[in-house]
């Protein structure tokens, strides 16, 4: 008995280093795709209004960027049941070198809509299928019932990811005003090439069992608590977008008379400090009760979403009382990247707490084809209602967005890491 527990726990240990390995691999490419995407979004935002694009025609780029996302998704989750997450994160790598490609070697076309709203979406797959790879191996790595550990490592990554997205954005801007927008391009398709090569030479085996009788139908989740949280995800990705990726860039560049430089680096530095919040928020987003270690759930969600809604309602009440509009917006910005960061970071540990190990490709999949549900509604939306009616309406729209979210979280399990599907098991198991 002894020598068979030896055997296995030897067994067990290669596996999980392996594990490890392989994961810290997919991170740092999931970390070097991320700071291309966030570099890409700029140089494409600024480059195409100094050729004189409206807000909704420079929106309108990133919409099959966004449909993308929604697709690849579901389609992503699946593969990964049945290829494994190494073959998704090879093929998100590629697809993002191709895409870079296409906007670096074709000047000519960059004047034809269709053909950068093409590449756009193609840097839409390659961001979705690398991120679900990556958000998908925590689940994979941290023992099933060690919760606090999931939240922790998932903040960290989540958080680390967004403070690279803004350093991404510090980089197009940079890289737009040394180079040029061709030059600018094929260094970031560079550098998405090394972290192919890196990863693809350096990884060994399967990150996760691939599952080659995996359905497509298997996607849409019959968990009820997936289902709810996708719905409030929906809702606070779209408040967030509806005002920050193309109303207020555009409101500072030509209404405040922001250069590209300026307004690059204010995006960049909120989208790092609200990464590094973030990844911090186990430190402070604890719940209390019973649960040994005080994990989020659904009543936390609910209420980090009510003390959202009042950042986004305050900067339009500031602008409407001609509160001096840099300092409305530079000083509301963050308590809203502070809150939102709270936020973000418990819905990315509730989605793999209430995810099932054996569908976690899946469960993950169809949550951040909800993500870019809100997301591409946000994108629409901010060009769409800033061009009619200005940055205050795209305010209080995202402020709508957030209370709807946050009633949709009190449909959440009060207890995070046990949805249905897991306490049945876990009865079974028992009886």
């Amino acid at each position: 008995m002894a020598s068979d527990a030896t055997t296995a726990a030897g067994g067990i240990a290669p596996r999980r280093r392996g594990d490890l390995r392989n994961y810290a691999l997919v991170t740092g490419a999931y970390w070097t795709d991320t700071l291309v995407d966030g570099a890409t979004r700029t140089l494409v935002l600024f480059y195409f209004d100094r050729l004189g694009y409206s807000p909704l025609q420079v929106a309108s780029l990133f919409v099959l960027y966004e449909i993308a996302g929604i697709v690849t998704n579901l389609v992503g989750g699946w593969l990964a049941a049945r290829m494994g997450l190494k073959i998704t994160l090879f093929m998100g790598l590629a697809i993002q070198i191709l895409a870079l490609a296409m906007l670096g070697f074709a000047p000519a076309s960059l004047l034809v809509v269709a053909y950068v709203m093409a590449s756009q979406a193609l840097s839409g797959i390659a961001k979705d299928l690398t991120k679900m790879s990556s958000k998908s191996a925590v689940k994979l790595v941290v023992p099933e019932d060690d919760q606090s550990s999931l939240y922790r490592w998932v903040a960290i990554l989540t958080g680390s990811k967004n403070a690279l997205k803004g350093i991404g954005f510090f980089l197009g801007g940079l890289l737009l005003t040394l180079f040029g927008f061709q030059a600018a391009a094929l260094t970031l398709a560079t550098m998405a090439l090394i972290a192919l090569v890196l990863t693809s030479s350096l990884m060994r085996g399967h990150l996760g069992r691939p599952d080659k009788t995996a359905k497509f139908t298997q996607m849409f989740s019959n968990n009820r608590a997936v289902n709810v949280l996708a719905a409030a995800r929906i809702f606070l990705f779209a408040a967030r977008d509806v005002w920050f990726v193309v109303a207020l860039p555009f409101y500072l560049y030509s209404v405040l008379g922001w250069t590209f430089w300026q307004v690059g680096t204010l995006l960049a530095v909120w989208v790092i400090g609200y990464g590094a919040v973030q990844a911090a928020a186990p430190r402070f987003v604890r719940r209390r009760g019973e649960h040994p270690g005080g994990e989020p759930d659904g009543r936390t969600a609910m209420w980090l979403a009510l003390g959202l809604a009042v950042c986004p309602a305050a900067i339009a009440l500031a602008l409407t009382a001609h509160v001096n509009p840099t300092i409305a917006i530079v000083g509301g910005l963050i308590p809203f990247g502070v809150a939102f960061a709270m936020n973000s970071a418990v819905h990315s540990y509730l989605i793999l707490a209430y995810a099932d190990n054996d569908k976690v490709a899946m469960n993950v999949g169809f949550y951040y084809m909800a993500n870019a549900c809100g997301r591409l509604a946000g994108t629409i939306l901010s060009g769409l209602i800033y061009e009619w009616h200005g940055l205050t309406a795209c305010l209080w729209t995202s402020a709508a967005f957030i209370l709807a979210a946050g009633l949709l979280s009190l449909m959440l399990p009060v207890s995070a890491g046990r949805s249905p599907t897991r306490a049945i098991r876990r009865r079974t198991a028992t009886g």
